[in-house]
């Protein structure tokens, strides 16, 4: 997890919101999280609550489309009809199929969107988590694989029944680059925005260079290791330290490898990195955290602009550049 440095504010009936000065920051749940930005106002008649409002809503209409925990989002539709029908969808769905296919492509497969079933088989939030034996983690693999995936255009089946989509790889991630761009279209150039710490910096707070933000100890959760200073960059981090159970001594995390169908277990606990874009930060780290900590660095070697860092235990394995970000406080 990452983690800001930044205090949080107090609530108000609309949203979280404290402001000192020309810092802003208003919260709000969504998305499964808590949604945090920060902003410097341009100018001290600017309407905060015309950038704010925009914002909100936004957020809101994406959740209520692309969110498998609402019931009547269109990727529930999906779900429900799969192995029975084609569900119609609009051009807007057709183009995050796009982005579905080029992360899959991107990531080797690591990035799957039919994933879900998977992650429910292996439910670490349960009462009693179980471990599911071969023959379930081999059946529950034949519902997933993005490649088996239909499209037309305006139209998508999922052909087997028990498929399922769930954009919760990269869709937080993807509503943070938006909400950026929200900020420059009305005028923001100094902002933050920080969904569950999936984060996109451009610009600075008043009186700093950058924005700081701190990153979480792995061995220690809560407690911050180190910092960074970022502007005009994407920030994620993955890891499985938190959410996760453990039987007979052994940890079983909830990131799962789609190509084997078992949690990740490679001895890497963390994964940081920072890119051109939040999007892009978070698909680098999550494929960083399942290929380990050695062929993770070198697969964030290959995206030019992109620095990152893994841990596990005593090991600890960074891209040259990562040095130019940290800081001391």
């Amino acid at each position: 997890m990452t983690t800001l440095v930044q205090t949080t504010p107090t609530p108000t009936p609309l949203a979280r919101r404290i402001s000192t000065g020309s810092l802003h920051k208003f919260t709000f749940p969504a998305l499964g999280t808590t949604c945090e930005v920060q902003y410097v106002t341009p100018n001290s008649n600017y309407p905060q609550s015309t950038f704010e409002t925009a914002a909100i809503r936004w957020v809101s209409k994406f959740e209520a489309k692309y969110s498998r925990f609402k019931p009547t989002s269109l990727v529930s539709q999906i779900n429900a009809a799969a192995g029975r029908a084609w569900v119609e969808v609009d051009e807007e769905m057709d183009t995050f199929f796009d982005l579905c296919d080029s992360l899959y492509t991107m990531t080797r497969g690591i990035l799957d969107p039919t994933a879900l079933p998977l992650i429910q088989l292996w439910n670490w939030k349960a009462e009693r988590p179980t471990i599911p034996n071969r023959e379930q983690i081999d059946a529950t693999l034949r519902l997933t694989g993005w490649k088996i995936v239909q499209r037309k255009p305006g139209k998508v089946f999922l052909p087997v029944q028990g498929m399922a989509l769930d954009f919760g790889g990269f869709g937080k991630e993807y509503a943070v680059d938006f909400i950026a761009a929200t900020a420059i279209n009305h005028g923001i150039t100094n902002v933050l925005v920080d969904f569950g710490h999936d984060l996109r910096a451009l610009g600075a707070p008043p009186g700093r260079p950058a924005w700081h933000i701190g990153l979480e100890d792995p061995e220690n959760p809560g407690k911050i290791a180190g910092s960074i200073a970022v502007s005009g960059k994407g920030v994620a981090s993955s890891g499985d330290y938190v959410r996760c159970f453990k039987i007979d001594g052994r940890r079983y995390g909830h990131i799962i490898d789609p190509r084997t169908g078992w949690p990740v277990s490679n001895g890497c606990t963390q994964t940081t990195v920072i890119a051109d874009s939040c999007l892009q930060a978070g698909i680098l780290s999550t494929t960083a955290f399942v290929l380990g900590l050695r062929e993770g660095i070198n697969f964030i070697r290959e995206f030019p602009g992109a620095e990152g860092i893994a841990l596990g235990g005593p090991l600890r394995g960074q891209t040259l550049g990562f040095f130019n970000y940290a800081v001391s406080s």
